[in-house]
């Protein structure tokens, strides 16, 4: 292959790099996993180009080499979930942070990694429900392939044609593993959520409320912002607690640590986010502490998960590593 032809096939290949770390995110309900994924699928494909006969898209055969890749890593029977998916809610009188390993837990993802640039509301507003945590733990109910043809057909749109030939299959059995998925999915559908891109006025008053309740410490403020049964969860701890009083009272007891702390506006996953910053009695200012995804519905908050591992979460997310006395990012030495 000539060095032409090389830069052009590196070209092609990388145009496809979004949209394939979105297909693999969804597989396997991890933002770094999904990345060697990807990773792993561009280099089987340049290695193997000679062998790509031109009879399906390169698009169409980049996803036959990407499903076989996360069907590979999903065959040790792995599977990733949210705290409330492991155990019941605790009463925060009974809470204590018990620790599980980081394979145990559904990731979170930057929007900017995983979902396409479209044009159309209506697709836009699908592909940011399609990597909702709460849609992304349902999805881990399923088997791989199951996973697979759901999200090609319902997610990506693809034909029953397209599906069963990329998995080597009939369409009667794409058929047959897609009405499965659909009855699984149904026995443990997430709860809805307030579309969250671009965010409407209501939606801006409301984090902004969110924001001055959190940082000023105020919990009556944040009763009244929290459904009656919000969650909060705190990955990598499996605790989850249920109801606006039980989320306050952590934060008025273990929970305490965080007052004084920051936010700063990100997004996760489809919805609004927050890095939240904690006040360091050492150094002054704020260091990292968790990367705060939200879900609304209904004009209040309806849930809150503060994901802690920061040395994962922030670079990956391009995140201050540092706030000044003033709640300024402080620029990298």
């Amino acid at each position: 292959m000539s060095d032409l032809a090389a830069a052009d096939l590196d070209v092609r290949l990388e145009g496809h790099r979004r949209e394939l770390t979105g297909y693999c995110y969804r597989m396997l309900g991890s933002a770094f996993e999904a990345e060697d994924a990807v990773q792993d699928t561009l280099v089987r494909a340049w290695r193997s180009i000679d062998k790509f006969e031109g009879r399906a898209s390169l698009r169409s055969w980049l996803y036959r080499i990407a499903t076989n890749v996360c069907l590979d890593m999903l065959t040790a029977g792995n599977k990733r979930a949210r705290p409330m998916d492991l155990t019941a809610a605790t009463p925060v009188a009974n809470a204590q942070l018990n620790s599980r390993p980081e394979v145990t837990w559904l990731e979170p993802v930057p929007d900017g990694r995983v979902l396409p640039t479209v044009e159309d509301p209506a697709e836009a507003a699908l592909a940011r429900e399609s990597v909702r945590l709460a849609f992304m733990a349902a999805l881990q109910h399923l088997p791989p392939k199951q996973r697979a043809v759901l999200i090609l057909r319902e997610v990506l749109a693809w034909k029953a044609s397209e599906v069963a030939e990329l998995l080597d299959t009939s369409v009667a059995s794409v058929n047959s593993a897609l009405q499965r998925a659909r009855s699984t999915l149904a026995e443990s559908e997430p709860r809805e959520s307030d579309p969250a891109d671009p965010l409407d006025e209501e939606q801006q008053k409301l984090l902004e409320r969110y924001v001055a309740a959190f940082e000023g410490y105020d919990m009556t403020a944040l009763t009244a912002l929290l459904h009656e049964d919000a969650t909060l969860s705190m990955p990598p701890y499996d605790l989850w607690l249920r109801g606006h009083d039980d989320i306050v009272g952590w934060m008025l007891g273990v929970g305490e640590v965080c007052r004084g702390s920051r936010l700063l506006p990100t997004v996760a996953n489809g919805t609004p986010a927050f890095a939240h910053y904690h006040p360091d009695p050492e150094k002054g200012g704020f260091t990292p502490w968790a990367l705060m995804v939200i879900e609304t519905s209904g004009g209040k908050v309806s849930g809150i998960c503060s994901f802690l591992d920061t040395e994962r979460w922030f670079p990956l997310f391009d995140l201050p590593g540092r706030l000044d006395g003033e709640g300024h990012p402080v620029p990298a030495p």
